[in-house]
């Protein structure tokens, strides 16, 4: 059998930018290496969840791996809570939260002007753990990465919360337990309600309220919140709650469903906890910060193949720009990918044993500042695999490639059929 890297680039997809002459950031970034493994290969497009549907990184994973996320989904909240080790049991409430920033019950930042470091998230969340109390049920509240964190909540008489109710985060809406972005939302605190007339819904939907609404009254008044003031930046004073789940999902191990042993890479807890869902193994590895936890990266994965017949890597890097419209500084971190992790790795893999794919969870748009709904490019390369006469790996390039336009789920089951060929 063959091995298998496989590299996600978060949010890699995008809009033509005026200031890079109508280019994408991917098409305008110095890209050698991935060009080059273009050229030797095959490439596509992929509509990762389905068509019109601006999907949240977590189904979009889910889908790239060769699960159909409206079928075999838990919700973000519980992808979270498991990739954080919180304690989430069936019937409990978990979700994914953002400590923003509000003018009650104007939104002023989703994401406290992303400027919230992990140690102040972490100490706003203790806060709210120690002081606030919700009628009849318990919480804990966990920040993760900087504005980012999850929420369990349960309740004292053991009754089954429903996640059947809607977000307060008006940036992301329900679809059955699909997360899907919005380009264009109200920027107001939106209020918790069931989707259903069960009990659990009603008491779900009454509980996160309380808990949205007491949690800002203690978050507002935090010494960490006024020294923030006091430094001229935004408080983060609400915490916003988005695509509850209330049970852990049963699903196929992935070595069953794709016959091969797999290892994982990724930045954040939602990845993590997808790929403990789904029976990978984590590999510990450094944030990503600096270029040399690039080269790092580079190293272990090459180290990982050894062990495992698959790795999965997740890179976050051009998602973040690309949500604030910075198109030179997401090209500028494409070009750090390229150069830093993939001209590191490759020279270290035998590429005649070796499949390289690389494609993306969704796109992240510089012009609209939101994830859209367009396909991303993929590339399929070495083990093996003939090149189509693809030049460079870019959106418009890849469109053209002969692997087509593909669904996110249809990926990993073709390159199964490669690694075994």
């Amino acid at each position: 059998m063959k091995k298998l890297l496989y590299v996600c680039l978060d949010g890699l997809g995008d809009d033509p930018v005026p200031e890079l002459d109508e280019r994408t950031p991917l098409e305008a970034a110095a890209t050698p290496m991935l060009d080059a493994l273009a050229a030797q290969g095959k490439t596509g497009s992929v509509v990762t969840v389905g068509p019109g549907i601006a999907p949240e990184s977590d189904i979009a994973v889910f889908a790239i791996l060769g699960y159909d996320p409206t079928e075999e989904h838990p919700g973000r909240g519980v992808v979270e809570a498991v990739g954080v080790g919180m304690d989430f049991r069936d019937g409990d409430l978990a979700y994914r939260v953002n400590f923003a920033t509000a003018e009650w019950p104007r939104i002023v930042d989703r994401r406290v002007g992303r400027d919230l470091t992990s140690e102040e998230s972490h100490a706003l969340a203790a806060e709210v753990n120690e002081r606030l109390r919700l009628p009849g049920a318990s919480f804990q509240l966990q920040a993760t990465v900087e504005h980012r964190g999850a929420l369990v909540i349960r309740t004292d008489d053991g009754a089954s919360l429903s996640a059947q109710v809607t977000n307060t985060d008006p940036a992301y809406r329900r679809e059955g337990s699909l997360g899907v972005a919005l380009e264009t939302f109200e920027p107001e605190v939106a209020r918790c309600e069931p989707l259903e007339g069960s009990e659990g819904a009603r008491r779900a939907a009454e509980l996160t309220n309380a808990f949205v609404e007491g949690s800002a009254s203690i978050l507002d008044a935090s010494e960490v919140n006024a020294r923030r003031r006091a430094q001229g930046k935004l408080p983060g004073n609400l915490i916003l709650t988005r695509d509850g789940g209330d049970r852990r999902p049963r699903l196929e191990p992935i070595q069953r469903r794709f016959g091969a042993s797999w290892g994982c890479f990724v930045e954040m807890p939602v990845e993590r906890g997808i790929a403990m869902l789904l029976g990978m193994a984590p590999v510990d590895a450094p944030r990503l910060v600096t270029e040399d936890d690039y080269g790092r990266w580079a190293e272990l994965a090459a180290e990982a193949l050894d062990g495992y017949d698959a790795l999965y890597v997740h890179i976050k890097g051009p998602d973040v720009p690309a949500h604030d419209g910075r198109a030179e500084d997401k090209r500028d971190v494409i070009a750090l990918i390229d150069r830093a992790f993939f001209a590191e790795v490759l020279p270290r893999l035998d590429t005649r044993h070796t499949i390289v794919a690389v494609t993306a969870d969704h796109s992240t748009s510089c012009v609209r500042k939101a994830h859209t709904a367009e396909p991303v490019p993929l590339l399929v390369s070495g083990g093996g695999v003939p090149a189509d006469g693809t030049t460079s790996f870019g959106e418009r390039a890849c469109a053209g490639g002969s692997l087509g336009e593909l669904r996110g789920v249809d990926i990993l089951p073709r390159l199964a059929d490669l690694m075994r060929a």
